[in-house]
């Protein structure tokens, strides 16, 4: 099995070295992630420039670093090693839920997987108050117990998987879609230049079974994804209305 990892923290970020040395355990491991960190990017890829793609060695995993976004690595990726079989992104230095999803890179890197008609999986992991990093030698079994399960489970072609500081067990979710409230923190830089932080607040109580109750209960989160955005229940009810208006006119 041949297993492309990638992620949007960088070609160095710790999470992406644990990461791959589970995956030696299922497969021929091969790296392809960012130069730089690219957290937030989404899905954007570059279109106005071209992109370098350059050898580096990680822990003697072969490895590659793109000047680019997540969603480029992959596609570069998967472009110069055929026959990807799985993709991996992560572990993210920070969760990936809720409606962090929209914007994660980590997430968008194994969409662009999925879209290639390629299985993938997104993983992440919370950092503590102090903003150190998580104990990542404690999620190595679980990283491996997702893998393993995700391989074993029939019709599932992008998961969300997020760790908790201290996980228990695996728990099977769905997004939390709570509301927040956001706002613009004005400062000055050093040298005396206005500049500004986007923050947000919630405005909700979470819900329960989703991503986010998951990860306050100590649950390894396990959000299946799917790449079509369709609301196919409003689109019934829109054409409904507009065929009875139709009718009535």
């Amino acid at each position: 099995m041949r297993i492309l990892v990638s992620n949007d923290d960088g070609v160095h970020s710790p999470g992406i070295h644990t990461l791959a040395r589970v995956a030696q355990r299922f497969g021929d491991v091969r790296i392809v992630a960012p130069d730089v960190e690219q957290s937030a990017m989404s899905h954007a890829i570059t279109v106005r420039r071209p992109l370098h793609y350059n050898a580096t060695r990680i822990e003697g995993i072969e490895a590659y670093r793109v000047d680019g976004t997540p969603a480029d690595c992959v596609a570069l990726g998967t472009h110069h090693w055929e026959r990807v079989d799985l993709v991996l992104t992560g572990i993210n230095l920070g969760l990936n839920i809720g409606h962090n999803i929209w914007h994660s890179g980590t997430v968008a890197a194994a969409k662009q997987a999925s879209f290639l008609g390629i299985p993938a999986i997104a993983f992440s992991a919370p950092v503590d108050e102090t903003g150190a990093e998580p104990d990542f030698t404690q999620l190595e079994p679980y990283v491996a117990e997702v893998i393993e399960m995700f391989l074993d489970t029939p019709d599932l072609p992008l998961l969300n998987v997020n760790f908790p500081l201290s996980p228990t067990s695996l728990r099977w979710t769905r997004m939390s879609v709570r509301h927040y409230e956001g706002f613009v923190v004005p400062g000055e830089d050093p040298m005396g230049r206005q500049h500004y932080w986007f923050a947000e607040r919630t405005r909700e109580r979470v819900e329960e079974e989703t991503d986010r109750w998951a990860i306050e209960q100590g649950y390894v989160s396990l959000t299946p994804l799917r790449l079509n955005l369709t609301d196919d229940d409003r689109l019934d009810r829109a054409i409904a209305h507009a065929k009875a208006a139709a009718t009535t006119s």
